[in-house]
């Protein structure tokens, strides 16, 4: 059980960058990577608090890691372990707890470990540092973490507390990321963050800039950009993305409410009107975009006729999935003081409601695409003699498992959608 090392990631794709980045320390210096779940002499768990589900689900691991490990070290890092630091150190069996600013410290601070009695990360005031990363999966794609951080005061969020104001590095240590992921073998890169078209506040750069510079790289062949907010995606960007050879047509664009009121509310940057115009503009530049877009429901005082306004202006609009989100009280946030909360069987009628409408859209989406050539990166996961890959629009191509197709781009007519949801050709 000597050296070895098994970490647990939870919520979204910059949390797998940095856990990539943070594990990598421990096995370039001996460590052997194993299972999470299975004995370790360190268990890691990256946390998220997106949601109470995800603080839920975060808690959950820790007490697997404890479980699976009786003997051995168990550390919290993470977004969850710098709102909750104080319970999370509580926890029999709970070695360390760091924040943000010190997750990426966690090696160094393993290595002293015998030294140091201190299970609290630091405040989110202390948080000024910008750490690189980058993931290192199955060899198709890496998402490379471009930005960290939010100024925006949306009201029901806690991620600015849990990760800090916006930063970044400068263009050209991305590019350099860029370009140590190629030599890697990476076909792709999904740019990720927390606000990624606010990138370049801190150096005087824009994200506009980033994706000019980026596109030059020779060996990566794709790009996909996360989710953006819609007041961020510029005319500018959606018509660089229509030109590149690279950037691949998919949007990520969060709405969260189609309702003006709840989105004043909310504190969002924009109105229905503008996101609609953003939609539309986005589908006439480029008419086959996926795009998948995030909704609240059940934020406090939202009527019927609200999530109405939110339901019609989502069924308006040529849009290819929804990510739903059941509102969730989050403490130290504004909506958490607001009157009028949303009973719980109410919230979930209308979160069905729209997952019946992003079916449907997906399953349009779809048709509208067959009998098209697309070019597919097919992965390296085998499944039932099955392999997969993505179009540049993100539709789920299914095939006969061929090894010579393993992080390949190919060429193909997407001919029908099988029972599973997926397309073959």
């Amino acid at each position: 059980m000597n050296k070895t090392i098994s970490f647990h990631t939870l919520g979204c794709k910059l949390n797998f960058a940095e856990s990539s980045t943070i594990v990598k320390k421990f096995t370039d210096n001996g460590f052997k990577k194993v299972k999470f779940g299975e004995k370790a002499e360190l268990s890691i768990i990256n946390t998220c608090t997106v949601t109470s589900q995800a603080d839920k689900k975060s808690r959950q691991a820790i007490k697997k890691a404890i479980k699976s490990s009786e003997s051995t070290k168990v550390i919290v890092i993470g977004c969850s372990a710098q709102l909750f630091k104080k319970e999370l150190s509580e926890i029999e069996g709970v070695s360390f707890v760091a924040g943000t600013k010190d997750k990426f410290k966690i090696y160094e601070i393993y290595k002293n470990f015998d030294e140091i009695n201190i299970k609290n990360p630091d405040t989110t005031d202390n948080i000024q540092s910008y750490d690189s990363a980058f993931s290192m999966g199955d060899r198709t794609r890496s998402f490379l973490k471009i930005q960290d951080g939010c100024n925006y005061v949306c009201t029901y969020c806690t991620i600015p507390l849990a990760r800090g104001l916006s930063r970044n590095t400068y263009i050209k240590n991305i590019v350099n990321q860029a370009n140590e992921i190629a030599e890697k073998g990476f076909q792709e890169i999904v740019l990720t963050g927390v606000n990624i078209g606010d990138f370049g506040k801190t150096t005087n750069e824009t994200f506009f800039d980033l994706l000019k510079q980026l596109n030059k790289v020779e060996k990566i062949k794709r790009y996909r950009i996360s989710s953006i907010e819609p007041n961020l995606l510029t005319s500018e960007i959606i018509n660089f993305v229509k030109n590149s050879q690279k950037f691949l047509p998919h949007f990520h664009i969060p709405l969260q409410a189609g309702s003006d009121k709840i989105l004043a509310l909310m504190k969002r940057r924009y109105n229905s009107t503008f996101f609609k115009n953003k939609i539309k503009e986005v589908n006439k530049i480029i008419p086959d975009a996926f795009l998948g877009i995030d909704v609240i429901v059940g934020f406090p005082n939202e009527t019927e006729k609200d999530f109405m306004e939110t339901y019609n202006l989502l069924e308006e609009l040529p849009i290819s999935y929804l990510h739903i989100f059941p509102y969730s009280d989050r403490k130290n946030t504004a909506s958490n003081l607001m009157k009028n909360k949303i009973n719980g069987n109410i919230i979930s009628q209308r979160a069905n409601s729209l997952k019946k409408l992003s079916n449907k859209k997906h399953s349009i989406f779809y048709k509208n695409n067959l009998n098209k050539h697309y070019e597919v990166l097919f992965e390296a996961q085998k499944v039932n003699n099955k392999m997969y890959g993505y179009t540049t629009n993100y539709i789920k191509i299914e095939i006969k498992y061929n090894e010579n197709f393993v992080n390949k781009i190919k060429r193909i007519k997407l001919q029908k959608i099988n029972e599973n949801g997926n397309v073959e050709i």
